[in-house]
């Protein structure tokens, strides 16, 4: 059986644990289209950022 050489320090056991704190990721509705979408993300659907035009979209075919 497997036995820990050295006791682990607080400061490594918070490091391990901080793992436990994260959370789900968070979503905004767009202004325009009011599709949710990821805070700082292009809208993949209409591929607008900050009011501009930065993807062209494909048509569903």
């Amino acid at each position: 059986m497997a036995v820990p050489k050295r006791k682990t320090s607080p400061s490594k056991r918070g490091m391990r644990r901080s793992a436990d704190a994260l959370t789900a990721p968070t979503y905004i509705e767009d202004k325009n289209t009011g599709e949710l979408r990821r805070p700082h993300h292009v809208d993949l659907k209409t591929g607008m950022y900050r009011g501009r035009q930065v993807l062209t979209v494909k048509d569903k075919a």
